[in-house]
């Protein structure tokens, strides 16, 4: 089975977008079950993952501060923990510059990464994006 087969075995099975597809099988070395079982672990947990260019990583941080209901944010690189960012209710500006600086500092370093979130409670459990 090629790649292109792979990503849209997953994709539908676990309906994520192509991007998410490819990236949890490069996670899972292209290993389909893998994969699978690790989109679904995640789909069923209080943590969500979201797989981010070095050059988007700011960003992403950024906006899922704002989204609120986040308890702690992890940067990964393949199983690696880069930073791993606890995050209280009422953070902002200045407050979490210093943090943003880090993430900053990392995606200078990273090509791909993998956010990780934490959410405060289990109702406010997402799909992914």
């Amino acid at each position: 089975m090629d790649n292109l087969a792979k990503i849209d075995l997953v994709r539908e099975r676990m309906n994520v977008s192509y991007e998410e597809a490819k990236m949890a099988l490069e996670a899972a070395e292209w290993n389909v079950v893998d994969a699978l079982v690790k989109l679904e672990q995640d789909a069923k947990s209080q943590k969500e993952e979201f797989f981010v260019k070095g050059s988007e990583l700011v960003e992403k941080v950024k906006e899922l501060v704002r989204q609120g209901n986040i308890n702690k944010i992890k940067v990964k690189q393949d199983d690696k923990v880069l930073i791993e960012i606890p995050v209280t209710a009422g953070v902002v500006g200045a407050l979490l510059a210093p943090q943003l600086a880090i993430i900053g500092a990392v995606a200078t370093l990273v090509s791909r990464s993998t956010i990780e979130i934490e959410k405060t409670s289990p109702d406010s459990d997402d799909s992914f994006h």
